[in-house]
């Protein structure tokens, strides 16, 4: 299932459930009430099966009629973001003279774990303030967002699936400069904006091989990214496995699980994006966001 937090022409936000390919969205309002995404998951034993026994009778509106959102517009807590998660990436930051406290290009033996601030998330085709003043270093990177839908401590990785609710396209925007000058990488990647999520949360069901799923970005056309979440050096399953060994991980949790090569720091001079540029980030099955440096 394909949810979504989306208004209308009367503002209200609400949840709606998603059929791409009719390009429509359903008003779940009248079964949901005023729950949102986030509630939604929580209590996904009950919510879900009286979303799928329901979605015939809903009301539906043509998706390019509504505004979408970030499917879960303010995350119960931080964002766990993963560093460092793709060889070649991992190769061209440790050239790119950005990677602290040295120029590394070994690949790392634990997760780059960081977090990343709830007050940066924004939509999917929201605009991306370019905070003059701040920063001057401005960079992309495509990651697949897992979602946790039953939480605990100490997973294994054999069960690590069975906490996970699905999956949502994230874009880990950052300040190089102030990646670089803070060294701690929280004040770089949490600025306001700087975490454009969806267009869709979608239900693991719909993912049959989460691996095989592809990961792109382009900046105003340009192919930059590509990479498939197979190539992650800790899967999913070992990032669960290790955040879970002593962090009891909540329902609605969210673990963006790190870029593949192609960034701008990647290439030599660097391609930092400024105001006016489009960035746009597609992963499979999980739609494309766009959105404008201003």
């Amino acid at each position: 299932m394909k949810l979504v937090t989306f208004s209308a022409r009367d503002g209200a936000a609400r949840v709606g459930v998603v059929d791409s390919q009719a390009g429509i969205v359903r008003d779940a309002s009248p079964v949901l009430g005023e729950a949102g995404v986030l509630d939604v998951i929580r209590d996904w034993e009950t919510r879900g099966p009286q979303l799928a026994q329901s979605l015939a009778d809903l009301a539906s509106l043509p998706l390019d009629e509504v505004k979408l959102h970030a499917p879960i517009p303010v995350p119960a807590r931080d964002i766990f973001a993963v560093g460092k998660n793709y060889s070649e990436h991992v190769k061209e930051f440790g050239r790119s003279g950005y990677d602290q406290p040295d120029k590394s290009e070994d690949l790392p033996t634990d997760p780059v774990v960081f977090p990343k601030a709830t007050t940066a998330v924004t939509g999917p085709y929201d605009d991306i303030e370019s905070h003059p003043g701040v920063t001057d270093e401005l960079d992309y990177e495509v990651e697949l967002g897992v979602i946790i839908g039953k939480g605990g401590r100490g997973i294994s990785r054999e069960n690590a699936y069975d906490h996970v609710w699905g999956y949502v396209l994230i874009d880990d925007f950052t300040a190089r400069d102030l990646q670089k000058k803070h060294k701690q990488w929280l004040i770089g990647k949490s600025l306001d904006t700087f975490c454009p999520m969806g267009p869709y949360a979608v239900s693991a069901d719909e993912i049959p091989d989460v691996t095989a799923l592809e990961v792109r970005s382009k900046v105003n056309g340009e192919d930059r990214q590509y990479g498939k979440v197979a190539d992650l050096i800790f899967d999913i399953p070992e990032l669960i496995a290790v955040l879970s060994a002593g962090i009891t991980l909540q329902p609605g949790d969210i673990i963006a699980t790190g870029t593949p090569a192609g960034v701008g720091i990647g290439f030599d001079p660097p391609k930092f994006v400024h105001p006016g540029d489009v960035i746009e980030m597609t992963i499979t099955g999980l739609g494309t966001q766009r959105n404008t440096v201003v």
